[in-house]
């Protein structure tokens, strides 16, 4: 802990009054006392300085071309996230421990490297301040960019229809935690206001060490859920908690002094100065610009993706009035018309239209589950996969209307099973009934009848009466 309180404030009685009046007529930084160094702390130093600012500054070009390539009058807040996600990576597209020990051992040889040159340094109190300052800015753009997209519940949002009917042991643990938080829009608002009040309290330097305090124990709860239930942003999840540990162990022998010794404690008074006016009102139009990038313009841009366009369905309108769960009363294949079974893998058991162009069928033919455990944003149809990732039992087709023709052309959403696609013409006897007719990816003749069933849900019947009031089903 000794290399995060450095700073002593000079006793009175230390300088005479010619010292005194040159102490007031000097910078900030000439105020204070700042011993030398133990040997150790500087070793210390050298290697978390190095450390952290790999992980912090983005040495990617792909970044940088990415970030060059934006167009800058419609942006997406997409393009925010993902600039505010950044991590190195060296083996894969997807944060793993191993990018750490990599990262560790640059930083290993660079700080051997920069001791032996730099023998003579007495401290690092300006590169450390400097630091503390990068860090601050990195961890509230990342508490921004998933703050915002919970406090206007996208990230886990509700559940759809086909999710709603699938059973409990065909969906995946993670999914089940994303639809058990998305169910409750309120509590997921307010994961995303601690977030976002975190943030905020970094980007001051006094209130810094109180972000830093809250964020802790929050993206630690995080870690553990993605670990509990095999989340894939428990990696990243960490690496946010070394930054804000990093930032609260500045404060820690004050706050160890103050309230545990009961000791007269003073606050940190290091900073540097900022006398050259160009300096200083650079410092402030870039804090500026942080504030109304990643702030301002983000919110405004994550707000209207929720009022129109929430990220993790598609945004294409499906079937005019189809919205609903249909029994297969009748299913015929190649002219013989199948019973109902529990172990047909023909057979249809049930069919899903969803509000967008998506179609979800539940029968015994096997699924081979797609994975998404990581936060991703598509702004295309055809890459948001999350209202089928992570279950079993029901392939996903999304379709196009040819409404002269009353034709569906369905393709699977599984990437496992891509050459499921075939077309099935479509007819609506009554509004409460569609008939599917055509063949299939296997070159069978299809003929399906579905009728909707009028289910009613636990979830928006609590919507619709209240939820503290008795259920009426």
């Amino acid at each position: 802990m000794a290399l995060l309180n450095k700073l002593v404030v000079p006793t009175e009685g230390t300088h005479n009054e010619h010292s005194v009046k040159d102490v007031l007529g000097t910078s900030r930084e000439s105020q204070v006392f700042t011993p030398e160094w133990k040997n150790y702390e500087k070793i210390l130093f050298r290697f978390f300085f190095i450390y952290f600012s790999l992980q912090v500054i983005p040495l990617d070009w792909k970044y940088y071309r990415d970030l060059i390539s934006l167009d800058w009058f419609s942006l997406h807040f997409g393009n925010f996230f993902y600039l505010a996600h950044y991590t190195p990576r060296f083996f894969s597209n997807v944060p793993v421990f191993e990018d750490w020990l990599v990262t560790g051992a640059i930083a290993i040889a660079g700080a051997i490297v920069w001791g032996l040159a730099d023998q003579r340094r007495r401290e690092y109190n300006k590169l450390y301040y400097w630091l503390r300052v990068a860090l601050r800015y990195r961890l509230a753009a990342a508490l921004l960019a998933y703050g915002f997209i919970k406090f206007f519940p996208m990230q886990m949002p509700l559940p759809s229809l086909s999710n709603l009917n699938t059973h409990y042991g065909d969906i995946a643990d993670w999914k089940v935690f994303s639809m058990s938080t998305g169910i409750v829009p309120g509590y997921e608002s307010f994961l995303g206001l601690v977030e976002i009040s975190a943030a905020l309290l970094l980007l001051y330097r006094k209130t810094a060490s109180i972000g830093a305090f809250i964020i802790i124990p929050f993206t630690g709860n995080v870690i553990l859920s993605n670990l509990a239930y095999e989340g894939g942003e428990y990696v990243y999840g960490s690496l946010l908690a070394s930054f804000a540990i990093f930032l609260l162990a500045y404060d820690v022998p004050r706050l160890i002094s103050l309230t545990s010794q009961e000791k007269i404690t003073s606050p940190p008074r290091f900073k540097p100065s900022f006398a050259d006016d160009s300096i200083r009102n650079a410092r402030i139009i870039l804090k500026s610009v942080f504030v109304f990038v990643f702030v301002v313009l983000y919110a405004f841009r994550t707000y209207a993706s929720y009022s129109e366009d929430i990220y993790q369905y598609p945004n294409s309108k499906g079937l005019a009035g189809a919205s609903g769960i249909y029994t297969v009363t009748q299913f015929s294949i190649n002219g013989k018309e199948l019973p109902p079974s529990a172990t047909d893998p023909l057979r249809w058991k049930d069919v899903v239209f969803e509000k967008w162009a998506t179609l979800s069928i539940r029968s015994n033919s096997p699924v081979v589950p797609q994975i998404a455990t990581t936060e991703e944003i598509f702004t295309d149809n055809d890459d948001r996969i999350y209202e089928f990732s992570g279950t079993t039992s029901r392939h996903y087709y999304t379709y196009r209307i040819d409404s002269a023709q009353h034709v569906l052309t369905l393709k699977n959403r599984n990437s496992h099973h891509a050459a499921d696609q075939f077309t099935l013409k479509y007819e609506r006897p009554a509004n409460d009934q569609i008939v599917l007719s055509g063949i299939n990816a296997q070159n069978d003749s299809l003929r399906v009848v579905l009728h909707r069933i009028d289910k009613k849900y636990l979830l928006q019947e609590a919507a619709k009466q209240g939820r503290r009031r008795g259920l009426k089903l």
